[in-house]
C-alpha cells in the first residue's frame, strides 16, 4: 500500500512539473520582450564604472537611453572620446567631439589664509559641520572634511593644507565630490584646454565682510573684468566664463591675475594645482 501511494505521489510530481513547465515556456514565448542587440554591444564598450557621470543611474540605464531615445553617445567621461566614437559607430552617428569635465573647486582659502578660525569638535564630515553655524569665518568656502574624498573612486580629490584640491591627472569629470559637497563649491567644467582659469571664491558677501573672513576672498571689485571680458561680476563675486576661454585670451587673464590684488584668480588644470605654482610668474615661464 505505501509502494502504490508513493508511486501515485511520485507520478502527481512529474505530471505537475511537465504542465508546469510547458506553462512557463509558453508564457516565456507569449510575454517576451525583443531586446534590441545594439543594447548588449553598447553595455559591452560602456566602461561598467556606473559612476553617474552620464546622468544615468548606471551604464545600462545610459545605454538603454542611448538605443531606444537616441542619447548623445558622448557623455561618458570614464570612457572619454574613444568610448564616444565605438558607440557612434554602432549607432550609426557622428561623435561630435566634446571638451572633457573635470572638477572645479571654488575656494582657494588654505589653512593661513581663512580668518576667524574656529575649534569644529563635532563629527570629522563636511556634511554635519555645514549644519554648524560659525564653523568657520567664511560660510561660503570649503570645509574640509573630505566628503568629496570619500566620494571619489578614481583618488582624484584630496584635502591639502585645508582645502579640497583636484588631481586633474586623475579626474574624470564623474561628478561624485560635487554632489556630496554641501557648501556647493564643486562644479563640473568643460575645459577648453589642458589648462584653464577660474575664479577660486564662493563668497558673495559685500567686500567688507568677505575680507574679515580670508585673505583670497574675491570683493566683487571688477578689475578682472575690466582686462578681459570672460570674467563678469554678479553678487559681490566673479565668475569665469569658461566656454569662452581659449589660449587667445591668455595675456589677458593674466593681466587679470596680475591686477587682482585679492589673489583670487588662479589657473587649474593638468600640470598644476590650485596652490602658489598657479601664479602669473610660474605660468609666464611655461
Amino acid at each position: 500500500m505505501i509502494v502504490i501511494t508513493l508511486a501515485i505521489a511520485s507520478g502527481t510530481m512529474l505530471l505537475m512539473a511537465i504542465i508546469l513547465s510547458y506553462i512557463l515556456g509558453w508564457a516565456n514565448e507569449k510575454f517576451k520582450v525583443e531586446v534590441d542587440p545594439r543594447i548588449e554591444a553598447v553595455l559591452e564598450i560602456l566602461p561598467g564604472a556606473n559612476c553617474g557621470g552620464c546622468g544615468y543611474l548606471g551604464c545600462s540605464d545610459y545605454a538603454v537611453a542611448i538605443v531606444t531615445d537616441n542619447d548623445p553617445v558622448n557623455k561618458c567621461t570614464v570612457g572619454g572620446e574613444a568610448c564616444a566614437k565605438q558607440l557612434a559607430e554602432i549607432m550609426g552617428v557622428e561623435a561630435t567631439k566634446t571638451n572633457p569635465l573635470y572638477a572645479v573647486v571654488h575656494c582657494g582659502a588654505h589653512s593661513d589664509d581663512r580668518l576667524m578660525p574656529t575649534e569644529y569638535r563635532g563629527e570629522k564630515r563636511c556634511s554635519a559641520a555645514h549644519q554648524v553655524a560659525g564653523v568657520q569665518g567664511c560660510t561660503f568656502g570649503c570645509l574640509g572634511f573630505g566628503d568629496c574624498v570619500r566620494a571619489c573612486n578614481y583618488d582624484a580629490i584630496h584635502i591639502v593644507d585645508s582645502l579640497a584640491t583636484v588631481d586633474y591627472e586623475k579626474c574624470i569629470g564623474c561628478g561624485a565630490c560635487a554632489k556630496v559637497c554641501p557648501r556647493n563649491i564643486i562644479t563640473i567644467v568643460g575645459f577648453q584646454e589642458d589648462m584653464i582659469p577660474t575664479v577660486a571664491c564662493s563668497n558673495k558677501d559685500k567686500p567688507k565682510e568677505a575680507k574679515a573672513v580670508c585673505q583670497v576672498s574675491c570683493i566683487g571689485c571688477k578689475i578682472c573684468s575690466k582686462s578681459s571680458d570672460i570674467f563678469n561680476v554678479n553678487d559681490n563675486l566673479s565668475e569665469c566664463d569658461y566656454e569662452r576661454y581659449t589660449a587667445d585670451n591668455y595675456e589677458e587673464v593674466v593681466e587679470a591675475m596680475e591686477k587682482c590684488a585679492r589673489k583670487s584668480i588662479c589657473f587649474i588644470g593638468k600640470g598644476i594645482g590650485q596652490k602658489a605654482d598657479s601664479r602669473p610668474s610660474v605660468l609666464m615661464q611655461k
